[in-house]
C-alpha cells in the first residue's frame, strides 16, 4: 500500500508541481533526490502530529544537500478538507510550540482544497490538489534563498491559476485522475 502512496505522490510531484511548472522551486531537490516522501498511518491527531514531529526532526538534523524537503501523505484520516483545514491550525501552534518557526513551515495540499471564497469547481483550487491529504514540510532557509533568485515570486499564484484554468477537460483528467475515478 505504501509503495502506491508513494508513487501517486510522486507521480503528481513529476507531472503536475514540476512538469506544469507550479513551484519553480521544486525541479531540482528533485533532480537530486533530496525529495523525501512519506506515509503516516496515523488514525489519530496526536499519532499524526507524532510522526509530524519525526519528519521536522529528520528534516532539521540531516543537511539540505542530502535532504532538501518532505512530503508526508496522510492515507488513514483526514479525508474531508474541512476536518484537514482544522488539523492545521494545529500543525501552526505544534510548530510554534516545539520551536520549529522560522526555521520549518507547512504548506499544505489535498485531494479536495479549496481556496477561500472559491467555489469547489474552481480550477485554482487545482493548484493545492494532490492524491493524498499531504504535509510539505518546507525549510525556511532554502525557501528564502530560492525567492532571492527569482524575479516575480509574487506572482506564481496568478500565474499557476491561468496555468490550470488553461487545461482541457482531456488534461484534467490525466493529471488529476483521483478527482474523477
Amino acid at each position: 500500500m505504501d509503495e502506491q502512496i508513494i508513487d501517486d505522490v510522486r507521480t503528481w510531484l513529476d507531472e503536475v508541481v514540476i512538469g506544469l511548472d507550479l513551484c519553480p522551486f521544486a525541479a531540482r531537490p528533485r533532480a537530486e533526490n533530496r525529495v523525501r516522501i512519506a506515509v503516516s498511518h496515523a488514525r489519530s491527531e496526536e499519532a499524526l502530529l507524532d510522526d509530524l514531529q519525526r519528519e521536522l526532526e529528520r528534516l532539521a538534523d540531516t543537511p539540505a544537500d542530502e535532504l532538501e524537503t518532505t512530503l508526508l501523505a496522510i492515507p488513514d484520516m483526514l479525508e474531508d478538507f474541512a476536518d484537514y483545514n482544522d488539523f492545521l491550525d494545529a500543525v501552526d501552534i505544534w510548530l510554534e510550540q516545539f520551536g520549529w518557526e522560522g526555521e520549518l513551515q507547512v504548506a499544505s495540499f489535498h485531494p479536495h482544497y479549496q481556496f477561500a471564497d472559491t467555489g469547489p469547481d474552481d480550477a485554482g483550487n487545482l493548484t493545492n490538489r494532490s492524491p493524498w491529504p499531504l504535509l510539505h514540510i518546507i525549510r525556511e532557509e532554502s525557501l528564502e534563498k530560492a525567492i532571492e533568485h527569482f524575479p516575480d515570486v509574487d506572482g506564481i499564484p496568478e500565474r499557476n491559476i491561468r496555468r490550470m484554468e488553461a487545461l482541457n477537460a482531456d488534461e484534467r483528467r490525466r493529471l488529476f485522475p483521483y478527482l474523477f475515478g
